[in-house]
């Protein structure tokens, strides 16, 4: 019912995720980034604390796969979810558990990966990933890229209802944080608030940074 996909920018320092489901508010359950550690994906049977837990693991001196493997023991029902993280540096770990739904899969690429359940077809990681890679510009826009594409090769069974794109970098939040909750084509309306977003994002992160200079 999930398909995401996790990267980072290493022009600008940023990690960032992308997701959509056919669940609503799915921004609120499966996204984590620091900018300055991890991002992380958490879904299928979501939960929400994988995400957080993961990324304190690593900033406390962790090797991912470690990290991501004592996350994951001290997990409730971890046969249920499903997980990707890429860190700073572009480790990259994923996990299946035995019980995630339908048909699942990931794929891995050039400082990204993707992970999906209840897919119309295996191909849909591999073609956000390839979509990621060709995409140009800042990491926001390369993400949405992937959810297009991964929606235009099947994306998931159901239908879709709600997308996320959260990106980091080195500052105290997000640099990106958009979300739509509940929409009938939450893609369509993501790719709208994100073409806003670009018209205002410098502003704002200025009023916070630097208030007298706007």
């Amino acid at each position: 019912m999930t398909f995401s996909l996790v990267a980072r920018c290493t022009t600008r320092g940023h990690l960032g995720m992308a997701v959509t489901t056919s669940s609503v508010a799915v921004g609120g359950r499966s996204a984590a980034v620091d900018g300055k550690v991890a991002a992380v994906a958490t879904q299928n049977r979501t939960d929400p604390s994988i995400g957080p837990r993961l990324i304190a693991a690593l900033a406390g001196g962790a090797t991912p796969q470690a990290a991501l493997d004592a996350v994951m023991a001290d997990t409730v029902f971890p046969e249920w979810r499903q997980v990707a993280a890429i860190t700073a540096d572009g480790a990259i770990v994923t996990f299946h558990g035995a019980k995630c739904s339908g048909i699942h899969a990931e794929a891995r690429g050039v400082d990204c990966a993707a992970v999906g359940n209840i897919l119309a077809n295996t191909e849909v990681p591999a073609a956000m990933v390839a979509a990621f890679e060709r995409a140009d510009g800042a990491l926001e826009h390369r993400l949405l890229a992937a959810l297009k594409a991964g929606d235009a090769a099947g994306g998931e069974l159901k239908p879709l209802r709600s997308a996320a794109i959260r990106v980091a970098g080195a500052e105290p939040f997000p640099w990106c944080d958009l979300r739509v909750d509940a929409a009938e084509n939450p893609i369509a309306v993501l790719d709208a608030l994100l073409a806003e977003w670009d018209g205002v994002a410098s502003t704002v992160h200025r009023w916070a940074l630097d208030p007298g200079s706007v």
